[in-house]
Formats: structure tokens, sequence, C-alpha cells
């Protein structure tokens, strides 16, 4: 068993790595055969995700008040939200949607479950349990996000704006790494950090390849254009 906070991350990642077949998405995005209209419905998906990802950051945080690293934690998490808001509009007009069809989209049940559970746990869930289940997945994510941002490029003609929104999330956030190791030693040290985020994690994992293979399903077989 795992004792200290940089074993204890670790060995979370590795537990947590998907299947290199896992994200059905991805590889067609890599190699442009995906539709662009994939690409727009996983932006205005994200609308929805981003707010309430924000909203859940920012409770977690405020539950977390007799923690102030975890707490800082969440707030940093929070912030980043802001930011990627930013970029998504950018990614949205590289995919030439307007303020109306953003407005009138009715999000995929299959894309919204991540940021469902993440509500939930920011209501249930000991925070410090939380950041080791979300900072496993963020692996996973940045990953995933660097691989779309190439097929975009090569692909789709997106330019470094279209394709900030992915760049965001692929590139480590200065400072985030040492923030979640210190969370992580946080909940080791106060004994508020358990099994549970093992399950948490779990879910955490397979509602994020559930956001990316519902929008597969939006992907025909064959090329893009």
């Amino acid at each position: 068993m795992a004792t200290t906070a940089t074993e204890r991350l670790d060995a979370a990642v590795r537990r947590l790595t998907p299947r290199p077949d896992a994200n059905r998405l991805v590889p067609l995005v890599a190699a442009g055969t995906a539709p662009l209209d994939a690409i727009a419905t996983l932006a205005l998906e994200q609308y929805r995700i981003i707010d309430s990802d924000r909203r859940a950051f920012l409770h977690l945080a405020q539950r977390s008040v007799g923690s102030p690293t975890i707490s800082t934690f969440f707030t940093a998490m929070a912030d980043g939200e802001y930011i990627a808001m930013s970029r998504l509009h950018d990614l949205a007009a590289a995919c030439r949607l307007d303020q109306a069809t953003v407005r009138d989209y009715r999000p995929r049940a299959g894309c919204q479950t991540y940021p469902a559970y993440l509500a939930w746990l920011a209501l249930n869930a000991e925070p410090a349990n939380v950041v080791l289940a979300l900072v496993a997945n963020f692996t996973a994510w940045g990953k995933y996000c660097a691989a779309v941002s190439h097929g975009l490029r090569t692909h789709y003609g997106f330019d470094a704006r279209g394709c900030g929104f992915f760049d965001f999330f692929a590139q480590p956030v200065p400072g985030d790494g040492e923030r979640a190791l210190a969370a992580v030693r946080a909940g080791l040290d106060s004994g508020l950090l358990t099994e549970a985020a093992d399950h948490y994690g779990d879910l955490v994992l397979s509602y994020e390849l559930m956001f990316w293979n519902t929008l597969a399903d939006l992907a025909p077989a064959g090329p893009a254009r």
C-alpha cells in the first residue's frame, strides 16, 4: 500500500490510465476522419460542462476551508475554468457556431454525466478523496486534448486560437502539480484520504470516456469531408 503522497498519486494515475482503444473519438480526430460536427458538438457540450465544473470546484474549495492546501487546489481549478471558457469561445468560432446555436443547444446525457457526477462529488464526497480521483483523470484528459489539438491543426486547418482550448489542457499549468501533490499529502496527513478515492476515480474515468464516446457516435465511417 502506498504510504507517501507521491506514491499514492502515482499509483492512482497508473491504475486509472485508460486502455489505448477506450476512447473512440480521439483517434478519428487524429486521423482527420471525424466530422466537424463532432468537434462542434464537443464545444457546445463544454459550455455546460465548464460552468458546472467551476461551481463544483468553488463548492469543494468552500467545504475545504479547514484544510487551506486542499481549498487552494480547488480554487485554482475553478480559476482554470475561467481561462478555459475564454478559449472555448475561439473554438466555437472555429467551428462556425453562432451565439443562437450555443444558446439553444440541448446537451446529450452521455456528455453531461461527467459534470453531473462531479457536482455529486462536490456535495457528498470528502474533498481530499475528490482531489485524488480528479488528478488521476487529468492525465488522460490532457493527453486526449493534445492529440485532438494536433489533429485539428493537421487535418482541419484550425489555427492557434481555434486549438487554444485543447492546448490549455494539454500543457501542464505551472504550479498545478505541486498543488495537487500538496493536497494529496494534506489528505494523507489528516487521515481524510481513504480508499473511496479509488471508487470515485473509477467512475470519473468511466464518465470521461462516456463523454468522448458519445461524441464518437456522431462520426460515421469514412472521411470527414
